[in-house]
């Protein structure tokens, strides 16, 4: 592997990572499945929960999402160690939101990434959500009605 290929590696990789985020922030449910390899898998041990398949994936994350009044995530970069057409990665998440019920939650957590590289560039081969801390006290904002994909006013 050349120097520029490694590199070029990392980049779609990160993409990658914030497509994963601005599909789910989007409520764009097909884009968000297709970021997983056909037989990807989305775990999370907290809830528990795990999604095997792309169609498992979308139908997961629409109805995870209906849940929510309002939910942010900004996820920071981590580590990526690239083994030929396999990738191992780790990235940083923070998250916070009103479930439709009322109780809020601010989130801490880790994604514990495996990539493929496909045809169509790399994808999710598993994604392992672990939070590390949790605070469920009242949040003191509130939403702006914007719809989802349009710019605040």
């Amino acid at each position: 592997m050349t120097d520029i290929q490694a590199i070029a590696d990392r980049v779609e990789i990160e993409a990658l990572r914030g497509e994963f985020t601005d599909a789910g922030m989007m409520h764009d449910y097909d884009r968000f499945a297709s970021l997983f390899a056909h037989e990807g898998a989305w775990r999370m041990p907290h809830i528990p929960a795990e999604f095997i398949g792309r169609a498992q994936i979308r139908a997961a994350i629409e109805r995870l999402q209906d849940h929510w009044e309002y939910f942010v995530q900004t996820v920071h970069p981590g580590v990526i160690r690239i083994e030929g057409d396999t990738a191992l990665g780790r990235s940083y998440v923070a998250e916070f939101g009103r479930m439709r019920g009322g109780s809020s939650h601010l989130n801490y957590a880790l994604y514990h990434d495996r990539y493929v590289r496909a045809h169509d560039g790399w994808k999710f081969s598993e994604r392992v959500y672990e939070v590390r801390y949790l605070d469920t006290t009242p949040l003191a904002g509130s939403p702006l009605r914007t719809p989802p994909g349009q710019p605040a006013a």
